[in-house]
């Protein structure tokens, strides 16, 4: 039995779907109690939920439920896998009109960081490289299913130019990324157990506050994107265009 989760589901299913057997390399599990009734974007091991199905969001029986959150030794791993066989993403500018600041960001103060984000960007620009960077620069972008972590405020004016690229190879996969930033961010209502329980109070996640910031400090961008001609073709659903609009809205 399916439900419609009203909550954001992220299209996610790509990075954060686990092996039909558990749990893969580099992941671990969150558990927590559920009602019977609650429908969870979660993986049930012992129902034999599959992670498509997490991925729907379909209703878990009640009990221990797993959440698969990403270990911050394999993001950093991920990175410097990616600079070893990609030096040249290292050492090049970040003089793309699209990167404009990025230099000038102090990456290493961000909580989760590590180094090489700067050229995880400049790599999405690449043809070749694009879909090798686009996987390791989204596990550094979320701390779990619901979660953002602490990279992706900073990372989103970039971002938001990146995908008014035309030509970028990976230019879906970064409006899609655009769209979870913007589910994922507005405030959680602390009185809603089920919202909290599944997303955390604000007050321990405050990168979703730091996420709206960047929304409305690039709204001009975010809109020019959203206005984009060559954007409408098939590239971003009704209902994907309208979260980016939400995002832009005083929260």
């Amino acid at each position: 039995m399916s439900r419609a989760l009203p909550l954001p589901i992220p299209a996610w299913g790509r990075l954060w779907a686990v092996p039909e057997s558990g749990a893969g390399p580099g992941r671990n599990c969150l558990r927590t109690e559920v009602a019977a009734t609650d429908p969870v974007l979660a993986f049930d091991a012992r129902s034999g939920k599959s992670s498509a199905d997490a991925v729907r969001g379909d209703v878990v029986g009640a009990g221990a439920v797993e959440m698969c959150v990403l270990d911050a030794a394999v993001k950093e791993a991920a990175v410097a896998r990616f600079l070893r066989e990609h030096p040249e993403m290292e050492q090049a500018a970040c003089d793309h009109p699209a990167l404009q600041g990025c230099a000038d960001v102090d990456w290493s103060r961000i909580a989760g960081c590590p180094a090489g984000v700067p050229a995880l960007l400049r790599g999405l620009l690449d043809e070749a490289v694009g879909p090798e960077a686009l996987p390791v620069l989204e596990n550094l972008l979320m701390n779990s299913v619901f979660h953002l972590s602490a990279v992706m405020p900073a990372a989103l004016p970039f971002l938001i130019r990146l995908a008014a690229v035309p030509d970028i190879a990976v230019r879906p996969d970064l409006v899609g990324i655009l769209v979870l930033a913007a589910e994922l961010s507005p405030s959680v209502d602390a009185d809603d157990e089920r919202q909290v329980l599944l997303l955390g109070k604000d007050s321990d996640h405050p990168e979703r506050e730091w996420c709206r910031a960047a929304f409305a400090a690039h709204a001009s961008a975010l809109r020019a994107l959203l206005e984009d001609e060559t954007l409408a073709a098939g590239l971003i659903s009704t209902d994907d265009r309208e979260c980016l609009l939400r995002a832009l809205e005083p929260q």
